[in-house]
């Protein structure tokens, strides 16, 4: 499997920021491929610091649009989708934690939309 660092970091390994919706929503989908990746290249330092890029380009695109309500809702969507993936990562990491009583190879927080956290 082919590694989808093209696509997320530039040939000098810096991470390419996202910027339009396309660009989360491709990014989304290869974010989960490297994470589901057994590629040895696909290190663990690697992955954590896709998502923790991933979270901080979703959080600027939030704020960018928190006054454009279509905007707003399709970017909380991949927020949701992200909340649900890291949940799914959060849940294996406690599966691995109790087959080999190890820390969990991930702390995940989950992501919650703007729109969220006003009905909290």
């Amino acid at each position: 499997m082919q590694l989808p660092k093209e696509k997320m970091f530039d040939k000098s390994g810096h991470w390419i920021h996202l910027e339009t919706f396309d660009d989360f929503d491709n990014g989304l989908s290869d974010l989960i491929d490297l994470w589901s990746s057994t590629s040895k290249k696909a290190t663990k330092a690697f992955k954590e610091s896709a998502l923790a890029h991933f979270k901080e380009d979703l959080e600027a695109a939030v704020l960018k649009w928190i006054d454009n309500k279509a905007k707003s809702k399709k970017y909380a969507s991949i927020g949701e989708e992200l909340a649900e993936f890291e949940e799914v990562l959060t849940k294996g990491a406690d599966v691995a934690l109790e087959a080999d009583n190890t820390t969990p190879a991930v702390p995940v927080a989950p992501v919650v939309s703007a729109k969220a956290k006003k009905k909290q």
